[in-house]
């Protein structure tokens, strides 16, 4: 079925892109979040005479 004609191939492509995708932006999402939280606990720190 998905053997005709190279589709395997492309969705197999397909596949691996929207992992890859997928696990990038969830790496950056956490560590974006990590250094936000970061960043505010440096700025509560600073106000702090």
């Amino acid at each position: 079925m998905l053997e005709t004609h190279g589709h395997f191939l492309w969705w197999l492509v397909t596949a691996a892109v929207v992992i890859w995708y997928s696990t990038i932006t969830i790496y950056v999402a956490i560590r974006g979040t990590a250094d936000v939280r970061e960043m505010l606990k440096n700025l509560s720190e600073r106000k702090q005479p």
